[in-house]
């Protein structure tokens, strides 16, 4: 399945490297926005989420083909998320660079650009289109290339997740020195979801990194345990985009008093 998306997402750059030079895109980056560093929101005392705006994914279907960007970031705020990830791939999660956008318009958190990062255009795209911050997947790219997109993103004053699943993976990020490291729980090669994987690579991770769950997380429950096991974050979609109120089912994940924006877990 990776192959397929990589291949998917190069064919995306390219078609739109054909109508927006990368030129084009270098001369937009002055015009940015407010600084709103992802990496700092992560580290707050207590459980960070990161709430993540996805209409669709390969492994789940049709999640939520009516919600609006605002509408749902809107909610994501007010409920205590400390951060975003929106989607920007098109054919198979139904993102776009416009859903970037218009979460930058509608909030005040840090945003995440999730899409495969296969080129950096990709990061010059980021930056211009309102993300704080991308995800690299280590599966993806071979070191040299991690090293160039990471290196090329940090000189674009855009943090990194750097996503691994395996020990192998993990090893690789650590190599590259890397802030920030998510641990996804689904392997993207055959679609399935195990939260042990958290688990077992996080005793292998050095004190001083930020932590990042993702995948397969869902219960206020399973927060609090991933929290007294040292991890820092969550990155939590499905959840989120199929809640009949997902305002509500942020406060409910993140612990958040109905008077406060705070996100820390009691």
């Amino acid at each position: 399945m990776i192959e397929q998306l990589i291949s998917v997402a190069r064919e995306g750059v390219e078609e739109r490297r054909g109508r927006v030079p990368r030129a084009d895109l270098e001369g937009r980056l002055s015009a940015r926005g407010d600084d709103r560093p992802f990496s700092e929101a992560l580290v707050r005392p207590g459980l960070s989420l990161i709430a993540e705006f996805k209409r669709r994914s390969p492994s789940a279907g049709e999640i939520s083909a009516t919600a609006t960007v605002a509408e749902q970031v809107g909610a994501y705020e007010r409920g205590g998320a400390a951060a975003l990830s929106v989607l920007t791939d098109e054919r198979h999660f139904g993102g776009s660079l416009e859903d970037l956008r218009a979460a930058r318009a509608a909030c005040d958190l840090p945003i995440l650009r999730k899409d495969f990062v296969v080129d950096p255009y990709q990061l010059y795209e980021a930056a211009v289109n309102g993300a704080d911050a991308v995800l690299l997947i280590v599966r993806a790219l071979d070191d040299e290339q991690l090293r160039t997109m990471y290196d090329e993103a940090r000189g674009l004053d855009l943090d990194c997740l750097v996503e691994v699943h395996d020990g192998e993976e993990l090893q690789r990020a650590l190599e590259l020195d890397v802030d920030v490291i998510g641990i996804n729980n689904r392997d993207l090669d055959q679609g399935t979801v195990d939260v042990a994987t958290t688990y077992e690579l996080l005793t292998d991770v050095p004190a001083g990194k930020t932590i990042v769950a993702e995948s397969g997380i869902s219960t206020r429950a399973e927060l609090e345990e991933l929290e007294r096991v040292g991890v820092d974050a969550v990155l939590i979609g499905s959840a989120l985009m199929s809640a009949d109120d997902p305002e509500a089912k942020t406060r409910e994940l993140t612990g958040a008093d109905e008077n406060t924006h705070e996100h820390h877990l009691p």
